[in-house]
């Protein structure tokens, strides 16, 4: 089996626990890169043994200071609180029981400028490694370890060519696709994990198709 070194020693970070904090800070970052609008309030439902021992690892800190921007070993993770005051940002915590998922699992609901709600749920699952399971109540499933394209269109007949066409047009490699959809010929979300960062032009070809409603990337850097 192949074990990589920072699956053993844990990821670079502020402490006190990959999971509880490293991955907590990670998960609410991501949550607020695939939001990619401005937010006002952030709402944390903690299942499971985040909702138990949050206070103790400084769970709370971490999410909040993902949901500021913060990476996981910035020094200003342990003063989150203080900074989302500065900034205007409000939050809180709450328990919550969720079905079929990681005991380390949250609940985020971004409240944007205009009262608009968005809902990202994500587990923290060991070593600072992250899987994102459901946005807006579609389910997915990517841990922000591939540069991602995040689609939500319109449940129409070929959309996934045509995404596809232009990924290869673009020597761009898909490693994973996910579909997810509530209902037939309604919106869906498409989750494509690459294996190449996504140039900006990419998306916004993407973002010409007809039947798109939005389109969002995560570009995996050295650094995320």
């Amino acid at each position: 089996m192949d074990v990589s070194i920072f699956e053993v020693v844990g990821p670079i970070m502020i402490g006190p626990s990959s999971s509880h904090t490293a991955g907590a800070a990670k998960l609410a970052r991501i949550a607020r890169n695939i939001v990619d609008e401005p937010f006002k309030k952030v709402r944390f439902g903690l299942h499971g043994s985040f909702a138990m021992t949050y206070k103790g690892h400084g769970t709370d800190r971490a999410l909040v200071a993902g949901a500021l921007g913060l990476y996981e070993d910035d020094e200003a993770l342990a003063e989150s609180f203080e900074l989302a005051k500065q900034q205007g940002l409000s939050y809180e915590f709450y328990p919550i029981q969720l079905e079929n998922v990681h005991e380390n699992t949250v609940k985020m609901t971004f409240v944007l400028l205009d009262d608009r709600e968005y809902e990202v749920i994500g587990s923290s699952i060991g070593g600072g490694q992250i899987l994102i399971t459901s946005i807006n109540g579609f389910h997915t499933e990517f841990t922000a370890q591939y540069s991602t394209i995040i689609i939500n269109h319109y449940d129409k007949k070929g959309i996934v060519s045509e995404v596809s066409a232009i990924l290869a047009n673009n020597r761009i490699n898909i490693a994973t696709m996910r579909l997810s959809r509530n209902a037939r010929g309604e919106e869906a979300f498409c989750i494509i994990e690459t294996d190449d960062v996504i140039p900006l032009h990419v998306k916004e070809s993407i973002e010409e198709l007809e039947n798109i409603l939005h389109v969002q990337l995560i570009n995996v850097t050295p650094d995320l």
